[in-house]
């Protein structure tokens, strides 16, 4: 008998205690405590109207436009609504599992983001500091500035830049890095050509080193820029650190919330079994990019987009971050620092490219968007809600105001924008009441 969606808190919850049993990690470094679960009415939310959400995705799943999901809604801090739908693989008859692992991309950089505010915290790095400061390559880098002579030839012309970018820089994607596949223009063909692109045989440090050499896009500070800074960010946590980025990760963020599928790589071929697919044919990213293999372990552990996770897993890490920085008694960051991190960077001051992703209504914090107005996007959230999302087709957000937090897996870089208003659109038709009750 199939379980009706609203039934499946029940379900994650067998799943949890029996995957806590059978762990093979070392106890209690990675014990996974369950996150509370309540009925939705009882935090507000309608049980009826949430069950739009999988009606939905299994409506995605039979057109084939998606093989498969896993979406979770998490409200005053107790699970609600978690539903599985569709196949892992569609390679494969195995149906999609609560627990199953997907490639997250650019849902790395909060994580990364959040480890590099728990070094400021602990005064071994400072955001105000010349990125130079962590990766000395960065003391040479110069600002390319497009000419365009009589013929209508255009031409690089290398200045200096009129400040270093900084830490904070890497943290807002202000610093004049850039990603080669977004859009045109001189550096972005350049770093095509010299095939800037995160992962492979190469080391951080390596790519940092390569990065630096790469002429910036804009004077740091000038533009929000999506770019590889994140990537960069990572090297600069493994100086300020003494440590390699995953290690670090896990030490101070993966193993004290529980988060036992997060990782850069899966080298055990029980989690390599578990790895969500795209269809054959939705698997390009970017410019000539397509979905990467971490069943492969290599050098590289890019902070920019190289985790892989679970939905339970980065539940946690927003139950950490809608707690105010502390879970289950351990701290990762201040609420102070959280704040921080969720407000605003950008101002009126910074240039939005035309590919602006966070959209109208957000501003950017540190690797997060931020929502600076009730109105202008196209869906509906509080001010302050921040959120992210991932090339393949991974989401999340927490709206603070509202102390609702959800988090959507799947495997389709296709479909990953037109879905996400969708789903947004769904969970707040299932908000009935505007703060979260106390759970009844």
């Amino acid at each position: 008998m199939r379980l009706q969606p609203t039934l499946r808190p029940l379900l994650l919850a067998t799943l949890l205690a029996l995957a806590g049993a059978a762990s093979l990690a070392p106890a209690p470094a990675r014990a996974q405590a369950q996150i509370p679960i309540a009925r939705p009415e009882a935090v507000g939310l309608s049980a009826e109207r949430l069950t739009r959400v999988s009606d939905w995705l299994r409506a995605e799943v039979a057109a084939k436009r998606i093989p498969g999901a896993v979406v979770m809604v998490m409200r005053g801090g107790k699970l609600a609504y978690v539903d599985a739908i569709g196949q892992r693989d569609p390679a494969s008859p195995a149906p999609m599992k609560i627990d199953d692992i997907f490639r997250i991309y650019s849902m790395t950089k909060p994580i990364v983001s959040v480890a590099a505010l728990m070094l400021a915290e602990e005064g071994k790095l400072l955001l105000e500091a010349p990125i130079a400061r962590y990766i000395p390559a960065f003391a040479d880098v110069k600002v390319g500035v497009e000419k365009t002579d009589a013929q209508g030839n255009k031409a690089l012309e290398l200045v200096a830049p009129r400040r270093p970018p900084t830490v904070q820089d890497l943290l807002r994607h202000t610093a004049g890095l850039t990603y080669g596949f977004f859009g045109d223009g001189l550096v972005k063909q350049a770093y095509q050509k010299a095939g800037i692109s995160a992962g492979g045989d190469i080391s951080n440090a390596e790519f940092a080193d390569k990065i630096a050499k790469m002429p910036l896009i804009a004077q740091p500070g000038s533009t929000w820029d999506y770019s590889n800074a994140t990537d960069v960010l990572g090297r600069v946590i493994e100086v300020a650190s003494g440590q390699t980025l995953g290690a670090f990760l896990q030490r101070r963020i993966f193993d004290p919330l529980g988060m036992r599928d997060t990782s850069f790589y899966l080298p055990e071929p029980e989690r390599q079994a578990r790895l969500a697919e795209p269809f054959a044919e939705d698997r390009v990213i970017g410019v000539g990019a397509v979905v990467g293999n971490p069943r492969k372990v290599e050098r590289m552990e890019s902070g920019g987009g190289g985790l892989v996770s679970t939905a339970p897993d980065y539940l946690r890490f927003l139950a950490m971050l809608r707690h105010g920085g502390e879970l289950e008694g351990r701290r990762i960051i201040s609420p102070a620092t959280l704040a921080f991190m969720t407000a605003d960077h950008l101002g009126a001051g910074v240039l939005r490219t035309p590919l602006y992703l966070p959209g109208p209504g957000y501003g950017f914090g540190l690797g997060v968007a931020v929502r600076t107005s009730a109105g202008e996007a196209a869906s509906p959230a509080s001010v302050g809600e921040y959120y992210w999302g991932g090339a393949g087709g991974t989401y999340m957000w927490v709206d603070p105001a509202l102390d609702l937090a959800v988090v959507f897996m799947m495997q389709s870089p296709k479909m990953r924008v037109p879905y996400r208003s969708l789903l947004r659109n769904l969970v707040a038709g299932a908000v009935i009441e505007m703060k979260a009750p106390a759970a009844r």
